[in-house]
């Protein structure tokens, strides 16, 4: 009797673990795989339990799911109503009759990742104007100095040390200053000659960051895949790269080198082109720190959309420059230090108190643009579910993720029918680095949380999606 009941639970044991071990096999029995480092987990939100793992505690490279990381702490800590101001203001004393101001004007930046972005148009308008417009109904006629930027709000070390060399000159590796503007990011538009002799430059948009480029970008192939090189608070760089020939406009979106100097320009022109004259040359607190800490009289103030409006963005877009933001912030509001290392002891103490094990965690940044970073996907997992658990803010990180073939860097990901309204999800993507992780329900109606991190996979990006698509689609139509 003994025997046949022992029989009979390991049948039924072999029966209820057979489905996770095919899943997992089949996925990692691809050829593509084969040299790869992957792990997965995933889980029964309610349940706890476990749907599928395999290396389940393996530190690798996350790519962007690490901003899964950051804009919990972000929204946990700083909350979502959270916001940031840029104030405008001038120093000396204004003369009522010529309406002189012998002083300065001092814009001083607070950590805005948005200011003036794009993605937030509705919501700044054209702040620029209304500077302006404030500044002349302070009666300012002329002014008897400059136009500063404060941008000491954080450390001056906009660019994280070990980011790659390649990625801090483009858009997506743009730096994090005090005072951003634009989402630190300008347009260079290219044209590649018919006959594959070259490329030239059209046009830059705004005017004002023309700095000294090196075109060294040729014309030939099939792909586009140019890089500008450039240092933060630099004037030269050069471009590098190839596009196809007879382009007429090709866009590169690349990093603005000095964003605080670039408006504090753009804040002079403006007032040159409406007739007030300003006598000296704009510049930045960081090269001229005598005008820190000066008491100024405010005229205007911008505050950025509540943080929770950021973090969506941030989550749909894989936005690097607000993750980053995001750190510095944290570092700054609870360690008095607007650095990135500062952020990132904050949000390792975040997830410990979460009952995440970072042991074996490897934090460096905030968006996941390191090469160094590595997590795993069970304690990944394990935040996820505290957030669906514990956060009183989890409706505002579950909107975040972008939905299955639906928008953001999913919109072209997921597109089966099993995923439709199903799936939302972070992606991560790099150099032989394909990451997913989110939430999702099973056929039979239970609640998942997954995290799948693939490193060095030999097939393309494309194929590793598929492969992960498959074996998340096999989960959720068997479990």
């Amino acid at each position: 009797m003994v025997k046949t009941i022992l029989t009979f639970s390991l049948l039924f044991l072999a029966f209820c673990v057979y489905p996770q071990e095919k899943s997992v096999k089949t996925f990692l029995s691809d050829s593509s795989l084969t040299h790869a480092s992957v792990s997965l987990y995933v889980t029964d939100t309610q349940s706890g339990e476990i749907l599928a793992e395999h290396n389940a505690e393996k530190s690798l490279a996350p790519a962007s799911i690490m901003k899964l990381i950051t804009s919990a702490a972000a929204l946990e800590l700083l909350g979502p109503e959270y916001t940031f101001k840029t104030t405008l203001g001038y120093t000396g004393i204004i003369n009522k009759k010529s309406g002189r101001l012998n002083g300065n004007l001092i814009i001083k930046g607070g950590g805005d990742p948005a200011l003036g972005s794009p993605n937030f148009s509705d919501h700044y308008q054209d702040f620029i104007t209304r500077w302006i417009d404030d500044i002349k109904k302070a009666g300012i006629r002329r002014i008897e100095g400059r136009v500063i930027t404060d941008d000491s709000y954080f450390d001056y070390l906009p660019v994280h040390a070990k980011w790659l060399w390649e990625d801090p000159g483009s858009y997506y590796g743009a730096g994090v200053f005090g005072l951003s503007v634009f989402d630190n990011t300008y347009e260079i538009h290219l044209r590649s000659l018919p006959d594959s002799s070259g490329t030239e430059i059209t046009k830059i948009m705004p005017p004002e960051c023309r700095y000294e480029y090196r075109n060294m970008i040729t014309a030939g192939g099939s792909g586009y895949s140019a890089y500008a090189f450039a240092e933060p608070y630099s004037t030269k760089g050069w471009l590098a790269g190839s596009v196809p020939a007879n382009v007429k406009d090709y866009v590169m979106e690349v990093a603005i080198a000095d964003p605080p100097l670039l408006l504090a320009k753009m804040i002079n022109e403006r007032l040159e082109k409406e007739g007030i004259k300003v006598s000296q040359e704009p510049v930045t607190t960081r090269t001229h720190p005598v005008f820190l800490n000066q008491k100024t009289v405010q005229v205007s103030e911008t505050v950025s959309p509540r943080l929770a409006d950021i973090v969506n963005v941030l989550n749909h877009l894989s936005v690097n420059l607000y993750a980053e933001h995001f750190t510095k912030e944290l570092g700054r509001f609870y360690k008095n230090s607007g650095s990135t290392s500062a952020g990132v002891e904050v949000i390792k103490d975040f997830l410990n108190r979460a009952g995440v094990d970072t042991e074996g965690m490897f934090i460096v940044d905030g968006s996941g643009l390191s090469p160094q970073n590595s997590i795993n996907a069970k304690e990944l997992v394990n935040l996820l579910i505290y957030m669906e658990k514990n956060s009183k803010d989890f409706h505002e990180y579950l909107s975040s993720l972008p939905e299955a073939g639906k928008g953001g860097t999913l919109n072209h990901s997921f597109m089966d029918p099993v995923f439709d309204g199903n799936l939302k999800a972070k992606s991560g993507s790099m150099t032989r680095v394909r990451s997913f992780a989110g939430y999702f329900s099973t056929q039979s109606g239970k609640e998942a949380a997954f995290a799948v991190i693939v490193n060095d996979y030999s097939g393309s990006s494309d194929k590793t999606t598929s492969l992960i698509e498959e074996f998340l689609k096999e989960i959720i139509l068997t479990k």
